[in-house]
């Protein structure tokens, strides 16, 4: 019986190594890319996003702020924000913002960005367009690119200088489209 489970563990071991070393890469590319300074943004800046129109190919559709909620493939109230690039959804669970890193705790930029989801998100209903290529991270929170009140909120911490991009294939997502 001892042997078995030896075999058994030693299995397990090599698919593990397998796949933690055959394509789950990070890669973050765009380290020219700084987080937004603490300062407060301007008027005009926060006036400005509203004329953002994003679109992305997924599956051959081609999804615009105007008509995510048709594709959505999964969508929640949004119960509590972690930090600027993880949140909860009611009835989904833990959601990382595919293709983007903000600041953590303790960083500068970090509250901001927290500060820019919870105003966006928090209260509100999301709907979240989960990656194919791969819907879970290391931590087990769902990948996804979350839209509210027609904005992709993932695109919009990169435009709003609040998030970074941070492409981690695969995903069928090309965060360096959003920029």
């Amino acid at each position: 019986m001892k042997r078995k489970t030896k075999q058994i563990l030693m299995l397990f071991f090599l698919v593990f190594l397998i796949f933690s070393v055959s394509g789950k890469l990070l890669t973050n590319v765009n380290d020219s890319t700084s987080y937004k300074n603490n300062s407060p943004k301007s008027s005009e800046s926060q006036n400005t996003h509203n004329n953002y129109n994003y679109s992305e190919n997924h599956k051959g559709i081609n999804i615009t702020t105007e008509n995510y909620k048709e594709y959505y493939e999964a969508k929640g109230f949004c119960d509590y924000v972690v930090d600027g690039d993880t949140l909860d959804v009611s009835g989904v669970g833990r959601i990382r913002l595919v293709g983007i890193d903000t600041p953590e705790r303790g960083q500068p930029g970090y509250q901001n960005a927290t500060d820019f989801v919870k105003s966006k998100c928090l209260g509100k209903t999301l709907y979240l367009d989960i990656d194919d290529a791969e819907n879970k991270d290391k931590y087990g929170r769902i990948l996804a690119v979350v839209y509210v009140d027609g904005y992709n909120i993932n695109a919009e911490l990169l435009k709003e200088g609040y998030a970074q991009v941070l492409y981690i294939p695969p995903s069928e997502f090309d965060p360096y489209s959003w920029t």
